[in-house]
């Protein structure tokens, strides 16, 4: 079974983070990932850039369902 902190690590593993959250109950997953890689790129960039970190896991439904709120450490801070 998947948990957050399997999802945290992968996405830790593929990608800069200056902060990572995920939540979830082993199929649906909330995500909050925080890096200055999504300079510049869309919503749908950033994203497609988690999903691309994350490879198999999502086409192979170790992951059924994943909410996605991605930032810069500008936006975050900003957010705060």
């Amino acid at each position: 079974m998947t948990t957050p902190e399997i999802i945290e690590q992968h996405i830790s593993q593929g990608m800069i983070t200056t902060y990572l959250s995920v939540e979830g109950d082993g199929r649906h997953f909330e995500a909050v990932v925080v890096s200055e890689e999504f300079a510049g790129k869309s919503r749908v960039q950033r994203h497609q850039h988690v999903f691309k970190v994350l490879g198999d896991r999502m086409r192979d439904e170790m992951i059924h369902a994943l909410s996605i709120k991605t930032y810069t450490p500008q936006e975050w801070e900003n957010s705060r």
